[in-house]
Formats: C-alpha cells, structure tokens, sequence
C-alpha cells in the first residue's frame, strides 16, 4: 500500500507594489507578507492596478527598503512587467505620454 503525499504547506502570501515617475528608475512603494500582502493585493484591486505574479522577482523585489530605486540588476525584469502593464492598459511606449499626476497638473494650469 502506497501512502498519498503530504501537500506542501500553504505558501504565505507576498506582494510588492512599485512606482514609476518615468524619469527615474521605480521605486519600492509597498511590500508585505501575509495579511500585509493581501491587503497590498486588495487596495491594487480596488484601484484597477494591474497585477503580475512572478515569485522569484518578488523575492528579490522585497529586500529592497522602502522608498529606493530598484537596482540596475532588475531593470529588464521589472521593465518586462512594466510593457506588459502598457499592453494591458493600450499605451505605446515608444509614443511619449504624461502621467497622471503631469496631467493633473496641465488641467490646473
């Protein structure tokens, strides 16, 4: 008689968040385990922020501190996530377009 394998224990949730200004590399804005990365993957949801699951880039994402640029090691990862998001969201980016808080600001003027 064979025994059935145990099933892996369940993997804890991580999520980090990022943000791009466009003129500098993105920054680390949000990163959690858990509850934390559940309520990170929450409030993206809820404000139609596109999601991209990629473990191994999470891992690495989430040693970086709050606050600071991703390092050069992890432009191509995050730039690949980052077109896929352009896709997703219909933008071309090769044509120059504000960002949201550029057009904020031309709407005030």
């Amino acid at each position: 008689m064979s025994r059935l394998p145990k099933d892996p224990a369940p993997k804890t949730a991580k999520a980090v968040a990022l943000s791009w200004d466009r003129k500098n590399a993105p920054r680390v804005t949000a990163t959690g385990t858990g509850l934390t990365a559940e309520q990170i993957l929450k409030i993206a949801e809820e404000h139609d922020i596109p999601l991209h699951a990629d473990p191994v880039l999470v891992e690495a994402l989430a040693q970086i501190p709050l606050g600071a640029e991703i390092p050069r090691a992890l432009y191509v990862a995050v730039a690949e996530v980052l077109a896929f998001v352009f896709m997703l969201e219909g933008i071309d980016p090769r044509v120059p377009t504000l960002i949201p808080s550029e057009r904020n600001e031309r709407r005030a003027e």
